[in-house]
């Protein structure tokens, strides 16, 4: 049962953050977002939508708009080596086969999730300082003076978290040697280029990736290459579009084609964080993000901000105000484990898709079996495993 008496504070209005709030309100909770940014808003490029996540946007009401906005990739979806020497089809459905797998412009989903929400939810050109909690309550400061009082704040204020260090001792992201260049493309520039396939080609410390968004309207691309120095982590530092072009010199000619199209990219640096000791300090949280940043070489980053949510929303419908802390707990405990999987499968994944082996029949004998890593990781539903970890929160 809902206790729409709970009023929640989430700090940061992307993906993770916004999802959070449908999913809380949908349970009953009176919840307001506090985004830094003057106005919502993502850098042009693609997210990438998992059955894991997908049942969860369909629960709060949204499956339409993911009809609406998003491109279903299918089974003509590949990898390839560099060359375009095909390697092994790519799992896109979970074991039932149910394909719920969408490239989405990152625009698209967050103005899906924010229009969504009733009016008033969402304050933008609020960027969180400082917080302070009592045995009832926390309260968040304001760069701009304002103050949010909630019985719960949930910090989904990303990789540079700000009130992370509220909760757990500062700690550098890791820097993984790579960068990526990101953007999109009018499908009417490449017409040849199919609107229902995820497709990868890889190579020697290289690997490129497209898949469509906008309903089949733009192709996402992403050429991952090694870094020359470190960078800050951004979505949106400019990129040379040929140096780009260059870094992919030689490969399959669809990639030289698409590529010599481009006009405009944007470059990625490559973060995540070791799994943290600790998620939550009483009546601070933290999601996504900010609570486990990870590489994209499983397209999880999104997925997995989605998954917090709607186990966040289903243990707190379970617990009162009085509760509210142990409901975090248990909302931590349940996550920790699941994403530090994910994390490093991720990591395990970027090694493959960057070809080091000596042997690539090995290399391609494991893109083959990964499959079955994904059926599992398609297959999961967290609303089961938070309904079980709710037990006794009442």
């Amino acid at each position: 049962m809902a206790r729409s008496g709970l009023n929640i504070v989430v700090v940061g209005g992307g993906i993770g953050g916004l999802f959070a709030a449908n999913a809380l309100i949908a349970n009953g909770f009176n919840v307001t977002v506090h985004e830094q940014a003057p106005a919502l808003g993502e850098v042009g490029a693609g997210v990438f939508l998992t059955p894991n996540s997908v049942r969860h946007l369909q629960r709060v009401g949204l499956g339409p708009a993911v009809e609406k906005w998003g491109a279903r990739v299918g089974t003509g979806s590949h990898y390839f080596r560099h060359d375009g020497a095909p390697i092994a089809p790519v799992q896109v459905t979970d074991s039932s086969g149910w394909n719920a797998t969408y490239g989405m412009h990152r625009a698209d989903l967050v103005d899906m999730l924010a229009n969504a929400l009733p009016a008033g939810v969402i304050r933008t050109g609020h960027r969180a300082v400082d917080l302070e909690q009592t045995e009832t309550s926390a309260r968040v400061a304001f760069a701009n003076g304002a103050f949010a009082e909630g019985d719960i704040v949930i910090a989904a204020d990303g990789i540079h978290s700000e009130l992370r260090r509220k909760v757990t001792p500062p700690a550098r992201p890791v820097f993984h040697g790579n960068i990526a260049y990101r953007g999109v493309l009018a499908h009417a520039l490449i017409p040849h280029w199919p609107t229902d396939c995820w497709q990868m080609w890889l190579g020697q410390g290289k690997h490129f990736l497209t898949f469509p968004v906008r309903a089949g309207e733009l192709i996402n691309y992403v050429g991952f290459v090694p870094a020359d120095e470190e960078m800050k982590e951004s979505w949106s530092a400019p990129g040379d579009p040929d140096a780009l072009r260059r870094e992919f010199e030689g490969w399959d000619s669809r990639i030289e084609g698409l590529l010599s199209q481009v006009q405009k990219t944007f470059r990625w640096a490559l973060y995540d964080r070791e799994p943290l000791p600790t998620w939550t300090k009483d009546r601070l949280t933290l999601l996504g993000d900010a609570a486990h940043p990870m590489l994209p070489h499983l397209g999880q980053g999104a997925n997995q901000s989605i998954e917090d949510g709607m186990a966040l929303a289903t243990i707190l419908a379970q617990a009162g105000p009085a509760a509210a802390p142990a409901a975090l707990a248990a909302y931590e405990r349940l996550r920790r484990e699941r994403v530090a999987t994910v994390q490093r499968g991720a990591r395990e994944n970027g090694m493959r898709y960057d070809s080091a082996y000596s042997d690539l029949g090995v290399r391609d004998a494991e893109i083959t079996a990964h499959a079955a890593f994904r059926k599992r990781l398609y297959d999961y539903d967290v609303v089961r495993e938070a309904e079980l970890a709710a037990v006794g929160l009442a």
